[in-house]
């Protein structure tokens, strides 16, 4: 017997040598062919061992044309799989964590500065319009602004580089806010912060998408967002220790939130600069510390390739990037993820005030009391994660953070006289809203194909989030205090929004995967693609 095989194809040839006439039927992948070349796949089923191969304890194995083979992932056990996969995930979700929490910590400490002394000292409240809400808006205008080119200037230069090099940028940007003498200075730093921490968030999450499947992106997201709301959840106990430094150096307790807390950002920017890794299919990968083999890479590639076709880099085209447009789906994913953004950063910008001046808690109780709905918010974040990896569903947990969202809101707006109540209302308020950051995040994710389409939907996705945050910014006024029903009213009609946008797009999705399973329709340009409802 003779043994030949390739990348696609085993043929086995069973002859007798001392014959003159040699049998040669053909075995390719488990089916026996006869001589005249034509096969019955009743007497010769695929997944069956033929009789040649029962007669020489020969096991069918999978060939090129099996669903599901690859020959790279072929090579490997599932306990090395996860291996190699657990080794992606201690090295990127932490460190781009902990670079999205100062990225969100320096956008936000403003709050906690204002309550600190630096609407006072700056006179921030004397005059109509609101200098505070002027300041905390300008953020978002530059920010919107530079969004689009973001995930290509990541794909150009590289994310170790490009991405570690905003962040020392913005954490310099962040220890000027701690010398400002007038309350214009910060509306330019406001301006230039908001440049640089553009290209930031998209080009993670564009990064992030291209090492894992669509099913394991979603506790993936979760993870690193969760990591990332650790500013939200303790910046304000970082503040109020950072406080207890008024006076050191004739700086105001408030300066030192800004400088001590950019000085922490440049720390990051530098552990980035040494940690980060590039895309897996880039043939120039460098880090500078040791990381996967090129096999190692090759099998991430061929597992996103074997889940989605588009672990391989199309040129680049202006046009390929901006068709993108043309599919709506991209529009609403975006208009979800800024209705979550209105709300949880209405809450990063305003929580520590409705706490101080709406329900009367001082100064330091109401920056520590920030904590704990962000934790509960972390919880709900990993079990809507875990929920729709497991389960296959992303719409479902995007609705169910929306209306507890609302419930909150409500609770926060209209449990008059109740402070326990109304401030048990921000945890349901704050987990609602964050945990559907990474959850809208992944339903886009899962439903998309093509590195380019990626790229243009992470850009329009941050951009539109960015929108959200400028609403979010202005609805909560200081002469709505205490109650701030009218910011509460609009926070709420967001999540209206969400509900309403999910029930379209589960329908629409569920309608093409029946037409995609009948052979009527193609999805994302690859027959066996389907939508995650």
């Amino acid at each position: 017997m003779a043994l030949q095989s390739d990348s696609d194809k085993q043929v086995r040839l069973d002859f007798d040598p001392g014959s003159e006439k040699q049998t040669a039927p053909n075995y390719t992948n488990g089916k026996t062919y006869p001589p005249n070349g034509t096969y019955n796949d009743d007497k010769y089923p695929l997944d069956q061992p033929t009789d040649f191969d029962k007669k020489h304890g020969l096991e069918h194995q999978k060939g090129a044309h099996d669903e599901g083979y690859d020959p790279i992932i072929d090579q490997y056990s599932e306990a090395e799989i996860a291996r190699i996969i657990r080794r992606v995930d201690f090295r990127l979700i932490p460190l781009c964590g902990l670079m999205y929490c100062v990225s969100l910590l320096d956008r936000t400490n403003l709050s906690n500065a204002a309550i600190a002394g630096m609407t006072r000292e700056l006179n921030l409240r004397t005059t109509r319009p609101d200098r505070y809400s002027v300041i905390t808006l300008v953020f978002f205008i530059t920010y919107v602004i530079f969004q689009p080119p973001t995930t290509i200037l990541t794909r150009f230069f590289g994310p170790r580089i490009w991405l570690a090099s905003l962040t020392l940028a913005w954490g310099i940007v962040m220890i000027g806010f701690g010398f400002v003498q007038d309350w214009t200075a910060l509306v330019g730093l406001r301006l230039l912060l908001g440049v640089l921490e553009s290209g930031f968030f998209p080009g993670v999450v564009y990064l992030l998408s291209t090492w894992y499947r669509r099913y394991e992106v979603g506790k993936r997201y979760s993870i690193f967002y969760l990591i990332g709301s650790v500013a939200s959840a303790f910046g304000g106990i970082l503040a109020f220790g950072l406080m207890q430094m008024e006076g050191i150096s004739g700086y105001g307790g408030w300066r030192w939130i800004f400088i001590i807390e950019g000085c922490l950002t440049c720390l990051v920017a530098f552990m980035g600069y040494l940690f980060l890794v590039s895309f897996p299919d880039n043939k120039n990968f460098r880090s500078l510390v040791p990381f996967l083999s090129l096999e190692e890479r090759q099998l991430i590639c061929a597992r996103v390739n074997q889940d989605r076709s588009d672990a391989d880099l199309e040129k680049f085209t202006l046009t390929r990037w901006l068709s993108g447009a043309k599919d709506w789906k991209i529009w609403i994913y975006g208009l979800c993820f800024g209705c979550a953004t209105t709300v949880s950063y209405a809450l990063a910008y305003f929580l520590p005030i409705i706490l101080n001046q709406g329900l009367g808690f001082d100064t330091g109780t109401a920056q520590c009391l920030i904590a704990p709905p962000y934790v509960f918010a972390a919880i709900i974040m990993i079990l809507t994660g875990w929920f729709g990896d497991k389960y296959k569903q992303r719409g479902a947990c995007v609705a169910f953070n929306a209306i507890l969202c609302i419930i909150g809101l409500a609770v926060m707006g209209w449990a008059y006289g109740n402070i326990r109540a109304r401030y048990f209302g921000a945890f349901f308020a704050t987990a609602g809203a964050n945990a559907n950051v990474p959850s809208v995040l992944t339903y886009q994710a899962n439903n998309i194909r093509g590195q380019w389409k990626r790229a243009f939907c992470s850009a329009t996705l941050v951009g539109l989030g960015a929108l959200g945050g400028i609403v979010g910014s202005t609805v909560f006024r200081s002469q709505d205090s205490p109650t701030y029903v009218p910011g509460l009213s609009v926070a709420m009609g967001s999540q209206i929004v969400i509900l309403i946008s999910v029930a379209i797009l589960t329908v629409v999705f569920k309608a093409n995967n029946k037409k995609a399973e009948r052979g009527e329709k193609i999805l994302e340009e690859l027959p066996s693609f389907r939508y995650t409802v």
